[in-house]
């Protein structure tokens, strides 16, 4: 029809999404509205909307229980020809919101105002912290309980409009207690204008447990007693079983984006799972380079906290054969698998991170870089050598990965294109090493102010009560209700 672009909307602009709380005069909107990044697994991969005129989708979420309420409003419908018929945006988004979310606007306004000032996340709190003046709580929670199988039921369309490729928990699987919600919540005093809770939604990650499967060296025959005891012990805890753990979904709500929370909430989950005795691995699924870049520098950050990691070196020892198979050990094996399974990183990315630090520590002669150094001084026979040796380690985990591919060249192609490879991820640590430099600076420079106020207020206070010192809030059974 030729009059479909004027019946037609962008969804990506349609939809505006927004936090409130309540408030005297009505709704009030806390941070600022945002658009969705992606709408094409809602409404098709044109991303348009067809058959009204100002189209306008709004799809608010309570602050704090994040129960959603949606409302369309727009000048025109258009009027149905035959077979063509403007969309049924509540019908085609019934698919991915609970039903409560369709609620008239008065009684969503009712629901949020009667939610208990006394409400807190549900699960467990596991941490506390400070960032730009503001502060926030890390709440650990497991799927199979109710309360939080409501929260992700509300929120898993978030995942869906901004994360590529993103998809949705089934939360009525079987398996559901194999996954651990990991809530991130701002928590500010109130305002004086409404009896309210005092937590708002920030973002949230998800975390699944593989079941990891690790035999014995040489594997050992099963004896017939022991075939018998596994057989007796009908009720074994399977969550005590070695296990992998995935961080599957991550987000940070767009307008708390920007502030290093996405860092913060990473590193949290990370060393909750370096507690945890029966995670063998921490591993993550399918990343997009924004989070990648995140990873690597926190990973960085935290190895570099392990002396056995900083005593990880290159064996400048190593002569390096002008034909045949690479050396070996060019770090030494058995440190460097150690290290690994104590930091418990997927083999990948801890390659990744230490040749990262490897490359950090060559001498500035030899060290890559973003642009190349007008008034570096002559590098030595002894500094070149130990940069071809970390360069051949950089080259021989490459061509392992993609030993395929590379097969199917010709020899001088091969080289080529591994000389090439090298190079991009010389020039992309580069680039992390001065972005994980930055990071650390602006984490020492927040932790400095905090210090600064910390010791200000102590001055003006005097001593803190002792009720203050070792507040912590108790987590009530959280309200669920029928959706």
């Amino acid at each position: 029809m030729s009059t479909d672009d004027a019946w037609s909307a962008p969804s990506n602009d349609a939809l505006l999404l927004s936090l409130v709380s309540p408030s005297p005069a009505g709704l009030k909107t806390i941070a600022q509205s945002f658009h969705p990044k992606f709408t094409y697994p809602i409404f098709g991969d044109s991303e348009e909307i067809f058959g009204y005129k100002d189209l306008e989708i709004n799809l608010q979420y309570n602050a704090t229980d994040m129960r959603p309420n949606l409302s369309v409003k727009y000048s025109k419908k258009f009027p149905a020809v035959g077979d063509v018929e403007a969309a049924d945006v509540n019908g085609i988004l019934r698919e991915f919101l609970p039903d409560v979310a369709f609620q008239k606007k008065s009684d969503f306004e009712t629901a949020i105002k009667n939610v208990p000032v006394d409400w807190t996340p549900p699960g467990e709190l596991v941490t506390t912290f400070s960032s730009h003046g503001s502060t926030f709580e890390v709440w650990k929670a497991n799927l199979a309980d109710p309360a939080v199988k409501q929260l992700v039921k509300r929120i898993q369309i978030l995942v869906l409009l901004f994360i590529e490729g993103g998809s949705a928990i089934d939360v009525d699987d079987s398996d559901v207690d194999r996954w651990t919600i990991f809530f991130l919540y701002q928590k500010q005093a109130s305002d004086g204008e409404v009896a309210s809770s005092p937590y708002t939604f920030v973002g949230y990650s998800t975390v699944y447990r593989f079941f990891h499967l690790q035999l014995p060296s040489p594997p050992v025959s099963p004896s017939e007693s022991d075939l018998e005891k596994q057989t007796l012990a009908q009720d074994f805890d399977l969550s005590l079983l070695p296990c992998r753990s995935r961080i599957s979904q991550f987000l940070i709500l767009p307008p708390f984006q920007q502030k290093g929370l996405g860092p913060k909430l990473y590193s949290i989950i990370f060393r909750e799972y370096i507690k945890h005795p029966q995670t063998a691995e921490i591993t993550v699924e399918d990343p997009n380079e924004a989070f990648d870049d995140m990873r690597d520098i926190v990973d960085l950050q935290y190895l570099r906290t392990l002396p056995e990691f900083q005593e990880l070196r290159i064996n400048t020892d190593i002569v390096i054969p002008k034909t045949g198979p690479a050396p070996k050990n060019i770090v030494d094996k058995a440190a460097y698998d150690a290290v690994r399974a104590k930091a418990k990183m997927a083999p990948r990315q801890f390659a990744r991170v230490l040749e990262m630090h490897l490359m950090s520590r060559l001498p500035e002669p030899v060290r890559p870089g973003i642009v190349p150094e007008e008034s570096v001084r002559e590098a030595t026979t002894e500094q070149k050598h130990e940069y071809q040796l970390w360069r051949l380690m950089l080259k021989k985990r490459i061509y392992s990965m993609n030993k395929d591919a590379l097969g199917e060249l010709d020899i001088p192609e091969r080289i080529a294109k591994l000389e090439e490879t090298v190079s991009s991820v010389e020039f992309d640590y580069a680039r992390l090493l001065i972005k994980a430099e930055e990071h650390q600076q602006r984490n020492q420079t927040e932790e400095q102010q905090q210090n600064n106020g910390a010791a200000a207020n102590g001055a003006a206070n005097g001593k803190r009560k002792a009720a203050e010192d070792g507040e912590q809030s108790v987590s009530k059974k959280a309200r669920v209700e029928d959706e």
